[in-house]
């Protein structure tokens, strides 16, 4: 490799590791989710993932937030942690991290903002339904039906919608693929291609990619015009 492009390796990562030092401190609770997810490797967002979602969201200030991928509800504790007045609806269907997600949610004191459904999210969202109109959502689930989640949630979405989805690039395997992937990762970067491709060209939202974390989606809901 060219020294000049290692040099310039060293100092993204660099770059990357100053600004990482330069988030706020996460609450205690937070700190033992996100260990816990490291003990029991349970998946959850990156740092810098994380952190840019809250960001955008506190401009958003979204009254509703729709999770399809509650895991541990680390997301879901954060999210309510950055947004007091927002209610977050996430839904989960491995029934064991659905009860850790309930205990957690209950000792953050976020139980009457936070409402967790348990159930398959393709399956479920009549129940859903009854919460009223999400002004955000956030797909972190099962990463081969991004496209089946949001048309299937799109009718409860408004007008103003901001459509954040994680894990878009996964690990930069979308992009170029390294040759040693199982056929069940090869089939999973297909869909994910797919579903990238789909929403880029989906003339109703406007969407970009963020190279933060493992990718994140933002697509918001296009406005015709006056």
């Amino acid at each position: 490799m060219d020294p000049e492009i290692r040099k310039g390796e060293k100092i993204v990562d660099k770059v990357h590791q100053y600004i990482k030092s330069l988030y706020p401190a996460r609450s205690e609770l937070a700190d033992e989710m996100a260990e816990y997810a490291r003990i029991h490797e349970v998946p959850i967002m990156e740092t810098e993932g994380i952190e840019t979602l809250l960001q955008l969201l506190r401009v958003q200030n979204p009254a509703r937030i729709l999770e399809i991928g509650t895991a541990i509800g680390y997301s879901a504790v954060r999210m309510a942690e950055a947004l007091p007045q927002t209610q977050v609806v996430s839904i989960e269907r491995d029934p064991v991290r659905a009860k850790l997600a309930r205990e957690f949610v209950q000792k953050s004191g976020f139980q009457d903002r936070i409402h967790l459904l348990e159930g398959d999210a393709l399956e479920i969202s009549e129940e859903v339904s009854s919460f009223g109109l999400f002004d955000a959502a956030f797909i972190d689930a099962a990463k081969s039906q991004n496209i089946r989640f949001f048309e299937m949630y799109e009718q409860y979405f408004t007008d103003d919608v901001t459509v954040y989805t994680d894990n878009v690039l996964f690990k930069g395997l979308v992009a170029e693929q390294t040759g040693n992937e199982s056929r069940n990762v090869r089939q999973m970067l297909r869909k994910l291609d797919r579903f990238n491709q789909w929403i880029a060209a989906n003339e109703d939202y406007h969407t970009v990619i963020l190279p933060v974390g493992d990718g994140l989606t933002i697509s918001k809901k296009s406005k015709p015009f006056q």
